[in-house]
């Protein structure tokens, strides 16, 4: 996958609206320590795509994506426990596992593309 620069990149478009969308529906949480370990879980996921891009290799950019893609794991865990206790309703959480889902396979696309190909 040839590109520029990070802003090319569908997934970390994505993922900066994920990181958008977290911290509007949790605006009114009171739970702040989960309030805050979300947050920074949903930033983590677009900026460990740009910082891995900006590196001088696919080894340290695979890392980073690896990285974002623990980031949305995370997340997605929360997300869960957030409906589980009450503090997201199920139209707020649906939607957003199911773009945390659909990101983590774009991330998985993007390192099996970085990956060298291995003559069988």
């Amino acid at each position: 996958m040839a590109y520029r620069s990070f802003e090319e990149l569908e997934v970390w478009k994505r993922s900066c609206k994920l990181a958008v969308d977290t911290y509007i529906v949790l605006k009114d949480c009171r739970e702040f320590g989960l309030k805050d370990q979300m947050n920074r879980a949903a930033v983590s996921i677009p900026s460990n795509i740009a910082e891995g891009a900006e590196r001088d290799s696919k080894k340290e950019f695979i890392h980073f994506l690896n990285i974002a893609k623990g980031s949305a794991a995370e997340l997605r865990t929360q997300i869960y426990i957030c409906e589980k206790i009450g503090i997201l309703a199920p139209k707020e959480t649906r939607p957003l596992i199911q773009e945390i889902k659909e990101i983590s396979s774009m991330l998985q696309d993007l390192i099996n593309s970085q990956k060298p190909k291995l003559n069988t």
